[in-house]
């Protein structure tokens, strides 16, 4: 089969290339060309620097994201590491308060009373000469009660009333 892709047959010849631009061939309109040249160049380079405004705009995003996320964890970290230093400060604070107790209870033995009056203040036990002995009669203390108690059961509004009606008669 013939193919005439541009005038050749077989593919045995080189293609003929296409020019990226149509020369005009009105040559009184050169200026009109450039014109229009220009205004091409001119889209082509605002494209190229909204393109570039572009990429700096999801740079600048990029990296104010990033630094949230660098600071967020920075500000966890500051939080831990004054969490672990108040759970260290913690169990000092326990561990000096039960060794506080250990030591009250101590000094609450009455062997730790004792030597303790004996060299701080430098008393000691009284000898037989110091002892008085009183001797006390064994009567009873207790006094019996000399008043009767009455016990009077609640009465009706009425029967107080008479009652307190036939007292002032009296």
């Amino acid at each position: 089969m013939a193919n005439n892709y541009y005038g050749y047959q077989y593919d045995t010849s080189p293609r003929k290339l296409q020019p990226e631009y149509k020369p005009n061939k009105n040559r009184n309109n050169k200026n009109n060309n450039k014109s229009v040249q220009i205004k091409k160049d001119n889209k082509k380079g605002t494209k190229k620097a909204n393109h570039k405004l572009r990429a700096v705009k999801y740079l600048t995003i990029g990296f104010l994201i990033l630094f949230a996320i660098s600071y967020r964890n920075s500000v966890i970290n500051e939080s831990f590491k004054q969490k672990e230093k108040l759970k260290k400060e913690l169990s000092a604070l326990q561990k000096t308060n039960e060794q506080l107790q250990v030591s009250i209870e101590n000094s609450l033995n009455l062997n730790n009373v004792e030597q303790s009056a004996k060299e701080k203040l430098g008393m000691q036990k009284p000898t037989n000469s110091q002892k008085v002995y009183v001797s006390l009669p064994k009567k009873d203390y207790i006094r019996p009660a000399t008043e009767e108690v009455l016990v009077e059961e609640e009465k009706s509004w009425f029967e107080k009333l008479i009652k307190g009606f036939t007292k002032s008669i009296k």
